[in-house]
């Protein structure tokens, strides 16, 4: 379903015209779920006050109340370009170091070690 329907094989299509056919809500859902995605990747967030609207009158309800709840946050994420993915990699590089020494010796070396790795 989240994939571009001109890039799924026949079966696979034939499957979710008969998934969507059986569960005409999933077929609404899948369509908003692709919207909501693809509000994620651009800056535009023109489209996400309706978005929420519909969403909340279709299976994705639970999601677009807590959107709605934090929607300044979910903006903020859309149009802001900041990511904190170089602080994530350098907590996961830490934590590999001190799961391989654990128990093996004090904090000072650990501290040590974690900063001559650096």
């Amino acid at each position: 379903m989240s994939q571009n329907p001109d890039q799924i094989d026949a079966q696979a299509r034939l499957f979710l015209g008969h998934l969507f056919a059986q569960a005409p809500e999933l077929a609404v859902a899948a369509e908003l779920a692709k919207r909501f995605v693809s509000l994620l990747s651009g800056s535009d967030i023109a489209g996400l006050d309706e978005w929420i609207t519909q969403a909340g009158n279709s299976e994705l309800e639970s999601l677009a109340n807590g959107i709605a709840r934090d929607i300044d946050a979910v903006r903020a994420a859309i149009t802001t370009s900041w990511t904190t993915s170089p602080v994530e990699g350098q907590i996961n590089r830490i934590k590999a170091i001190k799961r391989q020494r654990y128990g093996r010796a004090s904090y000072p070396l650990l501290r040590r070690h974690v900063l001559l790795s650096a």
